[in-house]
């Protein structure tokens, strides 16, 4: 049995002293028990039995009613509608011909353009891909913007299969819209694939997961590999190749995963030796592209084409939810009359029903949630209207996510 003694007594008693006689002897139990709780410790703590009764439309939650803090791991699809594939890719023929086009290319899920999916940009340490200042004064070299961008926001470069860094002279940037990834990528959870004369390759990254939250290796970087995610059996992703062999690309890596920040970054060599197919030009290409020294070669269109190619780009996205519960008890004394006025007739107000006088009927359909200014926070309904008589207590949990 707890005991409080000393001074906290003293104030107990004081304070208790003080309630009774501004009450004028109009004593609630729900008052007495959290003045009482205030002096003692966590498992000591009383609660009330039967809770507070309401004779009104309000009631105010007891001390055990309410958890909060609680933080729920939540996992979805990444692309628009929480689909976790991507099969139609559109671009914006808008776009296509503005100047930002020659520094990244928006993808959409839909001709309507819509919501942006994801962006595909290409760079290039000394600016090849884009017009050099020789041939026009104007140049904005927006490959060399595009390749000091992402180096200063990432600082990382792409291992060799020996372990040691290799750093290579241009990227391929997939970055994925924040209002679609929000949090951060669901590391273990996404494949591209790319479309070249060899056929259909598939990237996935290296964390070994399938279905899981927590991180299978130190650190939120992941090297971008060739595999399988194995979804639909119970096989956990299958690298198939960690650094690509070919003659352009020897003792290069396929690239890096960022889950945090929603980047991609590809290696053009590395990617383009798998898929077979030449995605790696730079503004004298003899007019490979269509373009000649006079634009801009927008390596990025290529590898948007292998990736329309492809047909599938599956992603999940994970959040953590910050959750509270609310437990809404309405004893059996309780919520049995309705201030509806169809509830009574005339003008006495007299029951509609004659029944209504000793055995009411209502239906619970919504709940509020209400601040001590009486300001509505909040409003949760029933699936189905929740009947309710003196016969029938309810037991309602409302969920905040936030």
């Amino acid at each position: 049995m707890a005991q409080i003694q000393g001074q906290a007594g003293v104030n107990l008693t004081q304070e208790l002293a003080n309630y009774l006689q501004a009450s004028g002897g109009n004593l609630t139990s729900e008052q007495l028990i959290k003045i009482t709780n205030q002096y003692l410790s966590g498992g000591d703590k009383l609660g009330a039995t039967g809770g507070s009764i309401s004779n009104g439309i309000y009631k105010r939650f007891g001390e055990f009613d309410q958890v909060n803090g609680k933080v729920q791991v939540v996992t979805t699809g990444l692309w628009s509608g929480d689909t976790g594939s991507l099969s139609s890719f559109f671009t914006s023929s808008t776009q296509e011909v503005a100047a930002s086009s020659n520094y990244y290319l928006n993808a959409y899920d839909s001709s309507a353009i819509s919501d942006v999916q994801f962006a595909v940009a290409y760079g290039h340490k000394f600016g090849s891909g884009s017009i050099s200042l020789a041939n026009d004064d104007s140049s904005t070299l927006a490959t060399k913007a595009t390749y000091s961008q992402y180096k200063s926001i990432l600082l990382e470069q792409v291992p060799n299969s020996s372990g040691s860094l290799h750093s290579i002279d241009d990227i391929y940037v997939i970055n994925l819209s924040r209002a679609r990834y929000k949090e951060k990528m669901d590391a273990g959870n996404w494949s591209l694939s790319l479309s070249g004369s060899n056929g259909i390759s598939t990237l996935i990254d290296d964390s070994g997961k399938k279905f899981s939250d927590t991180v299978g290796k130190a650190g939120r970087v992941f090297d971008v590999v060739s595999g399988s995610l194995n979804l639909g059996s119970e096989n956990e992703a299958t690298i198939v190749a960690k650094y690509s062999s070919g003659s352009q690309a020897q003792g290069q890596g396929f690239g890096k995963f960022y889950p945090d920040q929603g980047i991609i970054i590809l290696n053009p060599s590395a990617v383009e030796s798998s898929i077979g197919s030449s995605i790696d030009k730079d503004s004298s290409d003899g007019g490979v592209l269509g373009y000649g020294i006079s634009a801009e070669a927008k390596n990025h269109f290529l590898l948007y084409n292998a990736i329309k190619g492809g047909g599938d780009f599956e992603a999940r996205r994970t959040e953590n939810v910050s959750t509270s519960h609310y437990f809404i008890r309405a004893t059996n004394r309780e919520f049995n009359f309705s201030n509806n006025p169809s509830f009574v007739t005339g003008s006495d107000n007299s029951f509609v029903e004659s029944s209504f006088e000793k055995d009411p009927k209502t239906f619970i359909t919504t709940i509020g949630l209400y601040s001590d200014s009486n300001e509505m926070l909040a409003v949760a309904k029933t699936s189905q209207p929740i009947a309710k008589s003196f016969d029938k207590e309810v037991l309602i949990k409302v969920k905040l996510d936030f």
